[in-house]
């Protein structure tokens, strides 16, 4: 593997000669060179240099594989849209609207996510202090005194002298090759990262804020259910226990519905659980505490599913905040290349210095008092024990692992969107012939139940029928529940709350849009 990345190198850079029939392969030798071989080794070995200056040549080849279509859309709604900036309320709920303007508001994550933001722009301001000149004022004063000998060994006479100056210093580095420009690009780069990192977290705040909204309903409609189930089955051994005592049915026949009681009745705390620890990480979501938060609730039935269409894949790319940050933070890497490239390459220090100077306080600004110094440098790595190479590499490796990351991104959000719209159409499917289903039990049950009392039944009819529809009734709730979870689940694989330029939403209400720079489009 080595010495094929050695041959690689080599055959850039010119050095490497293919083989002859018969002959090894070889790395050609600087006598040997003919006129074209030293022609292109010499264009090779001037090109970083003549490139040192024009930024954003780094660009690797994305490769990414784009659909014409998502295999899961079929035909859109005619009222189908795309999401908008508040698709949230496209639920119907207002006290799920609340909840998630809260969210925006009081969320600790969200707060993290922006106080990140501060750092990374902090970041801009150093990383491009190197491009503006570096000035410090000095002042001093001096008093020496000096001592001499005489030719006998005894003490001469000594000498006291004061000195004050005042002056200032200015130093500039000619970034020529684009090293600190580079740099500068680097860190816009993390800090445009950092702002779709905030929509990341927002997006991934309010989807979780309207999923454990979704749990708390149907925790709420499972224990309708399960108490009602609870009060039809207490209805059915009140009936048992009336046919044990006139003699027409079993201690069996009791204890059996006796069980199933106690069943129906133990199925109640879990639910309990269900509910009031989602309640408690809805409060923390709302940057509230969980002694103080209260929900409301209701029915699954009453949140309504908001129709949209997917659109095309290839605007997946603009729309989801997580791929642009992998964009960023590609970009970035692009530009880190490129500086720790241009770090090979002289630099150029200018040097100014000015001020008075004067053995007597009073004379400090008089005439003569004046001095200045002008200096340049030349700077050029000879050997440093292959850190810049190093460097180099480590930059490359970054880089390779964000353009990575960015592919694998675009398609994770391809597959999000895919197995949303399945699960979305899947289970409003399922949900409808779960409704016939519960339908059907409830009026075998309720059928059942009636026959007993005309004593034209078997108990063990009742029971069969009696099961069938607590099972079924939970099902409907798990679809349901299912329902609204894959709906919040597309909305979040086409990146929610997006505008059709691509431009960040959170941000189009303060300072006007801010959209990201594209992968390595500076020219200095």
């Amino acid at each position: 593997m080595i010495g094929k990345v050695l041959e690689h190198t080599l055959r850039q850079f010119g050095f490497w000669q293919p083989a002859r029939k018969g002959t090894p392969n070889s790395i050609a030798a600087p006598g040997r060179l003919g006129r074209t071989a030293r022609m292109a080794v010499s264009a090779s070995l001037l090109a970083p240099a003549l490139s040192g200056c024009i930024l954003g040549s780094e660009r690797p080849d994305l490769s990414l594989e784009v659909p014409a279509a998502y295999r899961e859309a079929g035909r859109t709604a005619p009222n189908s849209h795309v999401p908008a900036l508040d698709w949230w309320r496209g639920f119907r709920s207002n006290e799920l609207t609340t909840l998630m303007d809260e969210a925006q508001i009081h969320n600790f994550d969200i707060a993290v996510a922006i106080a990140q933001i501060v750092q990374a722009d902090a970041q801009v301001g150093a990383a491009g202090s190197p491009l503006l000149p570096s000035v410090t004022g000095t002042s001093t004063a001096e008093q020496v005194r000096s001592v001499s000998s005489n030719l006998g060994g005894g003490v001469g006479f000594s000498n006291t002298f004061s000195q004050y100056s005042l002056g200032l210093t200015a130093s500039y580095m000619i970034d020529f090759w684009g090293k600190n420009r580079a740099t500068l690009y680097a860190a816009e780069e993390n800090a445009t990262s950092s702002r779709y990192n905030r929509e990341v977290v927002t997006l991934t705040t309010i989807v979780t804020v309207a999923n454990t909204y979704f749990q708390i309903l149907a925790a709420q409609d499972e224990l309708r259910v399960a108490r009602r189930n609870l009060a039809a089955a207490e209805r059915i051994l009140a009936l048992i226990r009336q046919e044990f005592a006139g003699g027409t049915a079993s201690q069996l026949d009791v204890s059996q519905q006796e069980a199933l009681v106690a069943t129906e009745r133990a199925a109640i705390p879990p639910l309990e659980i269900i509910l009031r620890q989602n309640i408690a990480a809805l409060a923390v979501l709302v940057g509230r505490a969980p002694a103080n938060f209260t929900v409301k609730g209701g029915m699954m039935t009453q949140i309504a599913i908001p129709r949209v269409t997917p659109g095309m894949p290839s605007e997946l790319l603009n729309q989801r905040p997580d791929i642009r940050q992998a964009e960023a933070l590609l970009a970035s890497s692009n530009f880190s290349v490129e500086a720790a490239r241009a770090a090979f390459f002289p630099q150029i220090q200018l040097t100014a210095q000015t001020g008075v100077q004067s053995a007597a306080l009073a004379s400090l600004f008089g005439p003569g008092a004046w001095f200045y110094t002008l200096s340049a440098g030349l700077t050029q790595p000879l050997f440093d024990g292959f850190l810049l190479e190093s460097q180099l590499k480590q930059a490359k490796g970054v880089q390779l692992q964000n353009l990575q990351a960015y592919r694998k991104a675009v398609l994770l959000a391809f597959s999000d969107v895919e197995k949303a719209l399945v699960a979305l159409s899947q289970s409003i499917l399922q949900e409808r012939l779960q409704v016939e289903a519960v339908a059907s039990s409830r009026k075998a049950f309720e059928v059942s139940e009636t026959q007993l009392r005309a004593g034209t039944v078997n108990l063990i009819t009742v029971l069969q029928t009696q099961q069938t529809l607590l099972t079924n009734e939970n099902v409907l709730a798990q679809v349901r529940l299912t329902k609204l979870l894959a709906a919040s689940s597309l909305f979040q694989a086409l990146g929610g709350g997006w505008t059709p330029t691509g431009d960040l939403s959170s941000l189009l209400t303060q300072d006007g849009p801010t959209p990201a720079r594209p992968i390595s489009q500076h020219t200095n």
